[in-house]
């Protein structure tokens, strides 16, 4: 895979072609949700190809954290616009969601016409290995950012208020906590702008991409009065769901509920036996949009309904992640800035830990037979340094297996 470096006018570090490719093998391969998926995200671009540091990188999650949307998909896109420009992070967003996409789109023909069951053994086994990347990622991020008695405090404390505060709300009051404490009670420390932390936004750029994004929000609305007609419609519903959610993917699922369901474009089983499979895919769950779309009975359904409700519903987070990258390149240099972000980032190590386990533990841990599947995987990734492609396999051979033994089935 061929790479070129950054130059001092932003071109591109890395070719579309190879943006591209990398992030479709993770979106081949990331299963378990969000948090599963920071942690397969640091796993690839800063353990193994260096793209940033641990600390840049906790840097962006958490600002993917404050913005509406799914978090994971938006960092995504903002490694890919930090390689390649604006078209990088297209090609990053595109290479993740496809795979996921493509499949629910399967599934959506293989409910409506074969009988798909969402409970089969393998796709358990996909669940399962979630609870080892995501352990891996508590593990290495824990150690580099929280290497003192007040960050590894700070981590805990964000885990048990998102524990007693169990929705987004939570997690946005651990991160404040974080940013308080960190910008009292940490020494300021001025980041230097490495070349790996660059992001080649133009505030004029960001200005124009929060301009389309309340254009649209605020006038789909009344051209479907004007014009009215279904595929507006839908792109409409999908574009608000994807605009206005924090918390990610498991929370804007009982909004799409409310939008597809109660109009009759979508009937309740069938959403709730694409929500089961949904949960079992690599990638982010917004793609459960796209099976939404091409289940609809009404035109446009199929393929061209999934894609452009996919279209829909990811447009404003990366529109979003393009208006905020500028500005938050800007704020990140200033010193007591730098301070409260190092406690951002302990706040979400703790996040990461109250994530392995709610949704990510209590999802997919059933039985003894499940804990030992998920012991193999992290020994497999932490110890053996095995692929996660080579551990996804794994997992869901072993789910497969375990699914067919009555003992633990």
């Amino acid at each position: 895979m061929q790479t070129e470096e950054m130059t001092v006018t932003g071109a591109p570090r890395s070719g579309l072609a190879a943006i591209f490719w990398v992030f479709l093998k993770l979106g081949c391969t990331s299963f378990g949700g969000p948090i599963a998926h920071i942690g397969y995200l640091r796993h690839e671009f800063v353990a193994r190809r260096k793209w940033l540091s641990e600390e840049s990188y906790a840097d962006l999650v958490a600002l993917c954290n404050f913005l509406p949307g799914p978090a994971s998909s938006q960092v995504g896109m903002a490694l890919g616009i930090s390689q390649g420009g604006l078209a990088g992070g297209l090609a990053a967003w595109l290479g993740f969601t496809m795979p996921s996409a493509l499949l629910l789109i399967g599934f959506a023909y293989g409910f409506t016409t074969l009988g798909f069951s969402a409970d089969a053994g393998w796709l358990h086994g996909l669940k399962i290995v979630a609870v080892a990347v995501v352990a891996q990622a508590v593990w290495g991020m824990g150690k580099t950012l929280c290497p003192d008695r007040l960050r590894a405090t700070l981590a805990i404390a964000a885990t048990l208020i998102v524990f007693l505060i169990p929705s987004a709300w939570g997690q946005i009051l651990a991160i404040l906590v974080g940013a308080l404490v960190g910008w009292k009670f940490l020494e300021p420390a001025n980041l230097h702008r490495p070349a790996e932390a660059n992001f080649p936004v133009s505030p004029r750029t960001a200005v124009a991409c929060w301009a389309i994004l309340i254009v649209l929000l605020l006038g789909l609305p009344v051209v479907i009065r004007w014009v009215p007609g279904h595929a507006l419609e839908m792109f409409d519903s999908f574009f608000r769901a994807g605009s206005l959610v924090f918390g990610g993917g498991h929370v804007v699922l009982p909004l799409l509920r409310s939008e597809v369901v109660p109009p009759g474009w979508v009937s309740d089983d069938l959403f709730l036996a694409g929500y089961g499979a949904a949960q079992a895919m690599p990638g982010p769950l917004f793609t459960f949009s796209a099976y939404l779309g091409a289940v609809s009975e009404m035109p446009p359904s199929g393929i061209a309904g999934g894609m452009l409700a996919l279209a829909a519903i990811f447009l404003p987070s990366f529109l979003i992640v393009v208006g905020a990258l500028p500005y938050w390149e800007s704020l990140r240099q200033k010193p007591h800035a730098q301070s409260a972000i190092r406690g951002v980032s302990a706040a979400v190590v703790g996040l990461l830990l109250a994530a392995l386990y709610d949704p990510v533990w209590v999802t997919s841990i059933r039985n003894s037979g499940d804990m030992a599947l998920a012991l193999v995987a992290f020994g497999l990734l932490m110890f053996w340094k095995m692929s996660p492609l080579s551990v996804v396999v794994i997992a869901a051979l072993g789910g497969a297996l375990l699914g067919a033994m009555p003992l633990f089935g």
